[in-house]
């Protein structure tokens, strides 16, 4: 645990003086306290179509904002980001459109799963910061029904949206887990923990390889791996979040967990990391796709690294946790504070980009789970 104090003290320094501020700022429409998609290099919100996914992610990176000791007003930003959120985006079925333009037109009616999951972890994360529980779970029991009604198969998995019957992906289906596992600890129905498990029995016996203990991304309805690439990526960051999710659940899942879960880890830290950083892809045989490196999944394999850390008390895991938490740090010397740079080239440069709302949603869950793991 040598040096992630310090990593932690300089991670949550950066969000309360650099990131709250300019992202209270300067990430929310002033009109109507919908969400900004980017902000350029000097801070200037673009003017692009907003996904939906980005409201309840910033809704859930706000909410965190009080317990880093933030002084501003994240209940405020809260409430009227939900506001924006459920007028523009949610559709008279209850389920949610996946894009509105800046003057809230509707671009893509389309319901992604994705969205949904989204939807409901940014309830949970309203609930807990505006001490609104009931409120938002009966707003979130809606949501799930609707989800069940328009998007559930008869197997218990989950289509990508009404049209891709013949379609699974992995990865929709992990955050649907991420807001399921959110509800039932701080949620009253008992039907957030059976979700939960059952999302879990379906990693454990569709999603994870048998032969390899990798997750794929894309399969078909019939669970044979999709034809071509689609059907062969693994994403290391994908590999270390489905790993922290099930290392949640293990407490409350019949059967054990943890040994899939830090198979997981392994293939992600060993085959995935290249050149102290996380890579975006590979491929099932774990050769390199995708050399260079987003921001979000060095926030993955600090989770998934901290809690592994703190179940086993491992050392490698405590240095796997170093090491994310260094590689984050690059990410984030901007010459504006409290912005990020999404991506580094497989030489090791840093890409200039704008800085995408939805990462401050990795950014603030990574720094909270080092904030919790580590004492002050």
């Amino acid at each position: 645990m040598i040096g992630l104090q310090s990593l932690r003290d300089r991670l949550v320094e950066w969000l309360v003086a650099a990131a709250y501020p300019l992202w209270s700022c300067k990430g929310i429409d002033a009109r109507d306290g919908g969400f900004i998609e980017a902000l350029g290099p000097h801070g200037d919100a673009l003017t692009q179509p907003r996904r939906a996914r980005v409201h309840p992610r910033q809704i859930y990176a706000f909410a965190h904002a009080q317990g880093f000791g933030w002084q501003g007003d994240a209940a405020a930003i809260i409430g009227r980001g939900m506001d924006y959120f459920t007028t523009h985006y949610q559709r008279p079925d209850g389920l949610f459109r996946a894009l509105v333009d800046v003057d809230g037109k509707a671009l893509d009616d389309r319901a992604l799963l994705y969205d949904q999951a989204f939807a409901l972890l940014g309830f949970a994360a309203a609930a807990t910061a505006l001490d609104a529980r009931g409120e938002y779970e009966a707003r979130a029991l809606e949501l799930r029904h609707s989800i069940e009604v328009r998007l559930r198969a008869e197997d218990g998995s989950y289509q990508s949206d009404e049209r891709s019957m013949d379609h699974r992906e992995s990865n929709p289906h992990m955050h649907l887990l991420e807001a399921y596992v959110a509800w039932a600890e701080i949620g009253r129905d008992s039907g957030w923990a059976q979700r939960s498990r059952s999302i879990v029995d379906l990693a454990l016996s569709r999603f994870i390889r048998k032969d390899s203990g990798a997750l794929g991304e894309s399969y078909l309805a019939t669970w044979e791996p999709t034809p071509g690439i689609a059907g062969r990526i693994i994403q290391p960051g994908h590999q270390f979040e489905w790993a922290w999710l099930l290392l949640r659940c293990e407490s409350r899942h019949p059967v054990p967990l943890r040994q899939v879960a830090l198979r997981l880890i392994s293939i992600g830290d060993q085959f995935g990391v290249h050149n102290g950083v996380a890579i975006n892809a590979l491929y099932d045989d774990f050769t390199v796709k995708d050399a260079n490196a987003r921001c979000w999944p060095q926030t993955e394999r600090l989770k998934a690294a901290l809690l592994a850390a703190t179940l086993t008390n491992v050392p490698q895991y405590w240095s796997m946790a170093k090491a994310a938490a260094t590689s984050l740090l690059r990410y984030l010397n901007t010459p504006m504070a409290g912005l990020w740079l999404d991506e580094q080239s497989q030489t090791g440069e840093l890409l200039e980009s704008p800085a995408p709302a939805s990462t401050f949603y990795h950014l603030v869950g990574a720094i909270a789970a080092l904030d919790h793991a580590v004492p002050r």
